[in-house]
């Protein structure tokens, strides 16, 4: 059974072919097309018809397409499992491009078991496993008895081969075979990121990455990451200290790269920020010194990583978490620049436990070293961009607990600034944060592609514009009172909802 897309009759379906004896034995068409988050296919396939079983060696085996067995409630939702069962199936075959999210593989497992329930049918859930831009198929494949027992269960984020056999039990066909644990919540995360860079930079012909170690945590675990994925020999790091560079981080980068043993180099960029700045003199003359002096640091820096890379070959890692996404806390054309970030979907909060994760273990397949490879001094020390003196990032956003539990209700649920204050955060921070979310769009609308880890990525999953006349310019927050409508504008709607 191969996945194609396949062209009949002028139009374009996403299917399943049955090869047999060097034919194409049978075909069968997806008749639900999912249209939400990541998927678009109902602008590029057209809709098959609910069809019946496919006959392989004399056992009427059904074959429903991904979204054909996530049973929605609408009018136009074929019941693709109900019409194979009345024709006869035997067993379902289930081929899927299901992308990794956080607790995916319960939701998958629900779902399986709701519609062998239904069926009376033993079922295999088959999931691609690799990594495409930014979405990642973790795999996991699995097979279900009609008793619902877990007859097989292989591992995730790995390609894996197992042969299962059926046997006719009574009325029925059961089956068993090897149950691999699986990964749940920071675990599957980090193997998701590691996946995730492994084959954005082998895909796409890279001969390895590289990327600035700034003593922080972010590169830190950017750096742990790409070692597990590429190997030591296939990354780079760089060190690119100014004069608010503190000591510590210069200590700390080089035990981070001692400890991955990676190759790695410290470049000062003094004279490079100082001949920017007289070069600017005139410029600026008269002017106060503020974020502007703070940028160039970090475009200086963004400059020679990419010059390393266009004189190597290597990609560029850019390190970037999803709290500083939000609210932009990035410098374009600075520390935004680079191919691929593998922590764009992870939170500051999540970055911290992450990499305290990784210093007690490692995915299985991971090709850096075992134990402590980030210092517990990057963990345990108050992060800082070192743009100027004694700067933290709390200087100018809420703790990182706060700051990432109002982001995860203003991105992945959506709710209401309203709900959210009513919820017990303070109301003027709501309001500031749900402003800075809405000015940066344009930022992240340029920044790298990165590993989708929770359910609502910056990317494909959140499509906001970034010109909105409408959009809230410091008006006064509502009042738990008022209504708790939608907020700004849904990636699924076809009109602006206040």
């Amino acid at each position: 059974l191969v996945g194609t897309p396949w062209v009949e009759d002028d139009k374009l379906y996403n299917a399943v072919a049955l090869l047999d004896g060097g034919r194409i034995a049978a075909l069968r068409f997806k008749a639900n097309l999912p249209n939400y988050g990541v998927f678009d296919e109902k602008r590029v396939f057209a809709r098959g018809p609910a069809a019946g079983p496919v006959m392989i060696r004399g056992v009427r085996v059904g074959v429903p397409i991904c979204e054909d067995i996530w049973l929605e409630e609408s009018e136009d939702y074929e019941n693709v499992i109900e019409c194979q069962a009345e024709s006869g199936a035997e067993i379902i075959v289930v081929p899927n491009g299901s992308p990794y999210a956080r607790d995916k593989t319960d939701i998958r497992l629900s779902i399986a078991v709701a519609r062998v329930t239904e069926s009376g049918l033993p079922l295999i859930y088959l999931n691609q496993v690799g990594g495409q831009d930014e979405l990642v198929f973790d795999g996991g494949s699995f097979a279900l008895n009609a008793d619902l027992s877990v007859a097989a269960q292989q591992p995730a984020f790995a390609e894996d081969i197992t042969t299962l056999t059926f046997e006719k039990n009574g009325d029925g066909w059961r089956c068993s075979g090897p149950v691999a644990p699986q990964l749940e919540g920071d675990a599957a995360d980090y193997a998701a990121c590691v996946l995730g860079l492994r084959d954005y930079v082998r895909k796409n012909g890279f001969p390895g990455v590289l990327l600035g170690i700034s003593g922080g945590i972010d590169s830190a675990l950017c750096a742990a990451i790409a070692v597990d994925a590429l190997g030591r020999d296939a990354v780079r790091g760089v060190m690119l200290p100014y004069r608010f560079t503190a000591q510590v981080s210069l200590d700390d980068a080089a035990k981070l790269a001692k400890a991955l043993d990676i190759h790695y180099e410290v470049l000062p960029i003094a004279p490079a920020v100082e001949g920017f700045e007289g070069i600017l003199a005139g410029v600026f003359k008269g002017l106060p010194r503020d974020i502007t002096e703070e940028n160039l640091q970090a475009r200086t820096r963004g400059t020679l990583l990419m010059a390393i890379s266009n004189k190597t070959g290597a990609m560029v890692v850019t390190t970037g978490n999803k709290s500083e996404m939000s609210v932009g806390y990035a410098t374009l054309y600075g520390d935004m620049n680079g191919g691929f970030n593998p922590i764009k979907d992870i939170y500051k909060t999540e970055v911290f436990r992450l990499a305290s994760l990784r210093n007690t273990w490692k995915p299985e397949g991971a090709l850096g070293p075992s134990g402590e490879v980030i210092p517990e001094n990057i963990i345990t020390r108050p992060p800082t961009a070192e743009l100027r003196e004694n700067q933290t990032d709390q200087d100018s956003l809420p703790p990182y607990d706060t700051l990432d539990a109002i982001l995860e209700r203003l991105v992945e649920k959506e709710e209401p600034l309203a709900s959210i204050v009513a919820a017990g955060f303070d109301r003027a921070t709501v309001a500031r944060i749900d402003h800075l979310l809405n000015i940066a769009e344009y930022k992240r609308r340029q920044a790298a592609p990165g590993v989708k880890v929770t359910s609502r990525n910056f990317g494909r999953d959140r499509r906001y514009p970034i010109t909105n006349r409408f959009r809230d310019a410091g008006q006064p927050l509502p009042s738990p009172a008022e209504t708790l409508a939608p907020r700004a504008v849904r990636a699924s709607a076809d009109a602006y909802e206040g």
